[in-house]
């Protein structure tokens, strides 16, 4: 097996000591994508510097809110009814995080909302550096169909039981971890590490309905959280092309293509609420294209080539979603 031969080689050489000390393998469950959706269960393995388990932590948490797409994550408002808060658990998540690095599938995701979440509890998250397994498995060249957990899990011959159970979730990923770790390791692989600066103050946006809420408990439903594929339009004029190494900007048009870890319409959706417009087509005017496979014959792929339209990946936009800069007045 691959994991036993990296083992090996590992065996005759000493292990990387630039590599961190110890790894909190991390997923969250939540609301939805956008900056004012919360976290509804959260998931911990801790993991020594070698990739080995050194325990786990679940738990559910009262978002004090609508409980989002019901239908991918399985918990409704009469599950979490019970669950304590944010605030309640912020000390233990603490425990488990602490002095490690975060390991999550697209971290900045998780990053942000963990962030966010101990910001409105008047706390500070106790993360320093974060390391995306996506990123992880493009420095290791990795031969994925996508980008998506459930591949990453299959090339290890990890076997998923509950996708989009929290707990569930961060056990496949921790077992998927450990040989990727292993394989850097072997093969003098640099971490692709990044900071994580903590926020330290948060003032919630006004709550506002969503598209198709039911009132009172009942939640969404997938035929009724989204009626229409259709959105209202962007308000913002599209200030042009996206500058590689800039920030996005309010306006700029957007188009996804292929594959995505996070749910299409779900990262569709955070980049609308960030005041892009989500693009159905590519053309001229399209400011930017998402896509895990730039090197894929799409249509979109291919136009955006001739138009020379910027190309980024789902984990580097969703870093660039958390800053996108204002719409300029007038």
């Amino acid at each position: 097996m691959l994991e036993d031969l990296t083992t090996a080689a590992l065996s005759s050489t000493s292990w990387p000591t630039a590599y961190p000390k110890g790894y909190a393998v991390v997923d969250v469950e939540t609301t939805g994508l956008a900056r004012d959706d919360r976290i509804i269960s959260a998931a911990v393995y801790r993991l020594d510097a070698r990739g080995e388990v050194e325990d786990h932590w679940y738990t559910m948490v009262n978002p004090e809110r609508d409980p989002g797409p019901v239908w991918i994550h399985g918990l409704t408002s009469e599950a979490l009814e019970g669950a304590p808060l944010f605030q309640d658990i912020a000390e233990e998540f603490t425990t488990r995080l602490e002095g490690r690095v975060l390991v999550a599938h697209n971290a900045v995701f998780d990053w942000q909302m963990i962030a966010r979440e101990y910001a409105r509890a008047r706390r500070e998250a106790p993360v320093r550096q974060r390391l995306c397994t996506i990123a992880l498995s493009k420095e290791l060249g990795l031969p994925l169909p996508n980008h998506k957990l459930e591949s990453l899990a299959a090339h290890y011959g990890v076997v998923q039981r509950r996708a989009h159970h929290a707990l569930d979730d961060a056990r496949v990923l921790a077992e998927a971890f450990r040989p990727s770790l292993r394989a850097a390791a072997a093969g003098g692989v640099r971490l692709p590490l990044l900071e994580c600066r903590p926020l330290t103050e948060w003032s919630d946006r006004p709550a506002t309905p969503r598209i198709g809420q039911q009132a009172g408990y009942g939640g969404y439903r997938q035929t009724t959280w989204r009626p229409s594929r259709k959105r209202p339009a962007c308000p913002y004029p599209n200030p042009g092309r996206y500058e590689p190494g800039g920030r996005l900007k309010q306006g700029m048009r957007v188009a996804f293509s292929g594959d995505t870890s996070t749910e299409r319409e779900l990262l569709e959706d955070r980049a609308a609420d960030a005041g892009l417009h989500v693009a159905t087509s590519l053309s001229r005017l399209t400011s930017l294209l998402v896509t895990n496979d730039p090197d894929s014959g799409t249509s979109k792929v291919v136009k955006a080539r001739q138009f020379g339209t910027p190309i980024l990946d789902e984990a580097a936009f969703g870093q660039l979603l958390a800053d996108v800069e204002p719409a300029s007045e007038g």
